[in-house]
């Protein structure tokens, strides 16, 4: 939870509306190409790392239920690897090798999953900050682009995510979520409304020069 609040900001302050309003990018006309590109750099960023943030926990819960033994912890982490991120070893693994450990939450036993909430959680901060500063309707998504919000000097954003950080940890992170955005669960709604545009483009683009989506089942 706490993980998506200094996020939440960055989703407005780097955008190139906000840029341009504080001076610091040339005043420009903006086009679709750079719509395009501004959310293809935050995709990557956001959206590519989802299949890993989910993962990593995956591994760690399947190894203390005892579904991943010992002599499977290397090949059950490509084999995860492969199924949700389409990525195989460069070269040759074996369970001499211990490939997990090479990222620090797994040998310091620290929890990762919380990362991947932040992914989600962020994106129903930034939608609820951005209704609430009149520069997203969604009932009408199409006119006030969520990627382009920037709720900067917005008194009625900043109240209210005010209110919700005030709580601190006096109240479970669900109740402080539902103060701000109105629920009390995760929804992945949000954040498919601000790379909708990336999504609409990449559909056409896909259908235009024939690629091929996803990859094929590992036989190995």
């Amino acid at each position: 939870f706490h993980e998506a609040i200094g996020d939440t900001i960055a989703l407005s302050v780097s955008t190139p509306k906000h840029l341009h309003k504080i001076g610091l990018l040339p005043k420009t006309s903006r086009t679709y190409e750079a719509d395009i590109n501004y959310l293809y750099k935050i995709g990557l960023d956001k959206v590519v790392f989802l299949p890993f943030g989910y993962l990593m926990d995956l591994w760690r819960w399947n190894v203390f239920k005892g579904l991943t033994t010992e002599d499977q912890y290397n090949c059950d982490w490509w084999k995860l690897k492969y199924s949700y991120q389409g990525i195989e070893p460069p070269v040759t693994r074996t369970e001499n090798d211990f490939d997990p450990g090479s990222k620090y939450h797994i040998v310091g036993n620290v929890p990762y999953i919380r990362y991947f909430v932040s992914y989600i959680v962020q994106f129903q901060f930034h939608q609820a900050l951005c209704e609430k500063a009149d520069q997203f309707d969604p009932k009408n998504p199409t006119s006030k682009p969520l990627h382009e919000c920037d709720i900067y000097q917005s008194k009625n954003a900043g109240n209210a995510f005010k209110d919700m950080l005030k709580l601190g940890s006096s109240k479970p992170w669900f109740d402080a979520m539902e103060l701000l955005t109105g629920q009390r669960e995760m929804d992945a709604k949000p954040l498919l409304n601000y790379f909708n545009p990336l999504y609409e483009w990449l559909k056409n683009e896909n259908k235009r020069t024939g690629e091929h989506l996803g990859w094929e089942t590992n036989k190995k």
